[in-house]
């Protein structure tokens, strides 16, 4: 199939890809939008999403067709006692790689503003990269509904998650216990959370061996926040006012402590997440002794997925080699 030529509808309309194509960018019905007519090379010259979405597609196609890719994290009784869990998923995207085996899989955890989750640009894309790469790697489909708490539903989503992998991990050609986790936005907020006391350690889980950050949220101060603050958005997500997450290990920069090894990457003209969250998480790891990388791309702004096309095109590949290189 040309992809390149194909109706992004027809794509997502694909039955092999039936369970996870209504989360392409969860709780958000493409069906009714105009990208749903138009093809990839329309899209992409129209600048509607960044990144390689047909790549992503192409990958997705692919372990669809072995079977065993879609796995979803909490049961039908589950699901019925708290609708929100409904279509919470882990997708498993194998490297032909054979040293994959021994490699550290990557947990990836797409953004969405903690409303969405853009598998279709920050997900397959970015996961069929690390393929090529030599990493097995599990994209999450997280929480994006509920009234309170959401944040600590999205850990129990992690948990729920490499609980799965660590359980199957002979059949995952994985090692469960090593792992790197990598986010944007939203999700990198939450691969960041994952290294707090809200994270692994409850859990009694592993510690990641590294995470990847992308354009992250990082902070709750005011200063640094983009406009006011929401109060029910914040107990939406913490179950509290935004000053009392901030006493918390909400307020990463204040809990880093347990960080693992970290490569963070925005564009210095990121007009949704300031820069200055990504600044001052290297600024507190740096005084913790913990291993940073801090790439900040000259021009382009939020959600540039994999780069493809400015100046942050590659950077998986350097994160990767730089977590070889430690």
């Amino acid at each position: 199939m040309a992809f390149e030529y194909t109706v992004l509808g027809n794509l997502l309309s694909d039955p092999r890809i039936h369970r996870i194509a209504p989360d392409a960018i969860r709780n958000r019905d493409l069906k009714a939008e105009e990208v749903w007519n138009k093809t990839l090379s329309q899209l992409k010259a129209e600048q509607f999403f960044s990144g390689e979405i047909g790549e992503g597609l192409k990958r997705l196609y692919e372990a669809a067709e072995t079977g065993d890719w879609y796995y979803p994290l909490y049961s039908e009784e589950e699901c019925a006692a708290d609708p929100a869990r409904k279509g919470v998923n882990l997708v498993r995207f194998p490297s032909k790689d054979p040293a994959a085996d021994q490699r550290p899989f990557i947990f990836l955890v797409p953004g969405g503003g903690f409303v969405n989750v853009w598998n279709l640009t920050e997900g397959w894309p970015i996961a069929a990269r690390f393929n090529e790469l030599g990493y097995h790697v599990f994209i999450l489909t997280y929480q994006v509904d509920g009234t309170e708490k959401l944040l600590e539903k999205n850990m129990e989503d992690f948990a729920r998650g490499l609980k799965l992998i660590r359980e199957k991990e002979a059949d995952f050609h994985v090692k469960g216990d090593r792992y790197i986790t990598c986010g944007f936005s939203a999700g990198g907020y939450l691969v960041c959370l994952w290294n707090t006391g809200k994270g692994y350690a409850r859990w009694g889980l592993a510690k990641p061996r590294a995470v990847f950050p992308v354009y992250p949220v990082t902070t709750l101060k005011e200063d640094i926040r983009y406009g006011e603050a929401d109060p029910a958005s914040a107990v939406r997500l913490y179950g509290c006012s935004i000053g009392e997450a901030a006493k918390d290990d909400y307020e990463i920069l204040e809990h880093v402590e347990g960080f693992p090894p970290c490569a963070i990457f925005l564009a210095a003209e990121d007009e949704l997440v300031n820069p200055a969250n990504s600044t001052l998480l290297a600024e507190a790891l740096g005084k913790q002794g913990i291993p940073c990388r801090l790439e900040i791309g000259p021009t382009g702004g939020h959600g540039f997925a994999d780069g493809s096309g400015m100046c942050m095109a590659g950077w998986p590949e350097r994160a990767v080699r730089w977590f070889e290189s430690l």
